[in-house]
């Protein structure tokens, strides 16, 4: 053990020696001080700027759009990455859904999900949303008791989420806790049609408004949101005709989600519209499937187990050199102290 500890200590000062060799005499790290200077860590910074850039939309922004009758484009995103890719798509509003909570983790319902979980990722989405407009959902148990729990909750996601609204599930009963944040400087998109935060008391995920009754419900929600303050309202799962009756009777933006093309803009769950789940997993009928990124990502993930396997990958490309002298060198003060 003591000869070990002897040979250790001379490896070690071998070492040294060499690492006090001039400057000059060891291959340097990069070719340019510029070139030292622009590389990152393994794990570079995605947030580069837009490819085009593009003016912040604002209230302002949808307001115009609405009365140039020009479609508003909304998607939801959950983290860093749906983010930034929904803001360079030209997005012009990006929605942390509490569909988070099923879509990003993995919870049964909408209902599971917490305020402290929401606020998260909207603050990991407003890092990423340099020009959409962005909105924090309001989850539920955040503002169903009274309009004061309605407004500290607001002003949390706005505060510490960093988005620029919020949204809230629901018509007349909630027309006082719109208000109540819309006074407060905060700005509000309605939720109205079907709500699935609240989907028990409505007999499940069903289509609202197909009698003549919930027709006259619907529009009934829709003006009282309107008149509470919202910039905007989202009506969910109901019938085109109606839809698009609603929307006219309006003097704010709609926002479909199953409900036709007769409202002033769309919304879809990205992970949905994009295919990020397993076969056989249960869309909804008014969803469109624009890519396959869960066959995609089986594809290069099962590709890059392959190559690991057969030891195909690193390969060189992938690996960092080493001057051959300084190699030998280190190889042959091994080998000694391994003699010794």
């Amino acid at each position: 053990m003591f000869r070990s500890v002897i040979a250790s200590r001379s490896l070690q000062k071998s070492l040294f020696s060499v690492s006090k060799r001039p400057l000059s005499a060891v291959a340097p790290l990069c070719a340019s001080q510029s070139q030292c200077q622009s590389r990152k860590s393994s794990h570079s910074p995605l947030g580069n700027p837009l490819a085009s850039q593009r003016k912040k939309v604002t209230i302002n922004t949808l307001r115009a759009m609405h009365r140039k009758d020009e479609p508003i484009t909304m998607i939801t995103a959950y983290d860093f990455p749906s983010a930034h890719v929904a803001d360079h798509a030209g997005m012009d509003i990006v929605l942390v859904g509490d569909s988070l909570a099923m879509v990003a983790l993995g919870m049964e319902d909408t209902s599971e999900v917490v305020l402290e979980e929401m606020i998260l990722h909207c603050r990991s989405v407003a890092r990423a949303t340099k020009a959409a407009f962005t909105v924090g959902d309001l989850p539920m148990g955040s503002y169903e008791i009274a309009p004061e729990q309605a407004l500290e909750s607001a002003i949390k996601v706005v505060k510490e989420g960093r988005v620029q609204a919020v949204k809230l599930e629901g018509g007349v009963e909630y027309a006082p806790t719109i208000e109540k944040i819309t006074r407060a400087g905060i700005p509000v998109l309605g939720h109205v049609g079907l709500t699935p935060q609240r989907q028990h008391s409505i007999g499940g995920f069903r289509v609202q408004g197909k009698t003549t009754l919930g027709a006259l419900k619907l529009l009934e929600d829709a003006l009282a949101v309107q008149a509470a303050g919202c910039f905007a309202v989202v009506i969910e799962a109901v019938p085109a005709e109606v839809a698009a009756l609603v929307t006219k009777k309006l003097q704010i933006p709609t926002i479909g989600i199953g409900a036709g093309n007769g409202c002033s803009g769309q919304v879809l769950v990205q992970a949905d519209m994009l295919g990020n789940f397993p076969p056989g997993r249960f869309l909804p009928k008014f969803v469109k499937q624009y890519g396959n990124v869960w066959a995609e990502s089986m594809k290069a993930i099962e590709a890059y187990k392959s190559e690991v396997k057969s030891r195909q990958y690193p390969a060189p490309a992938h690996t960092y050199p080493m001057p051959p002298e300084e190699f030998t060198e280190f190889e042959r003060l091994i080998e000694s102290k391994r003699e010794n």
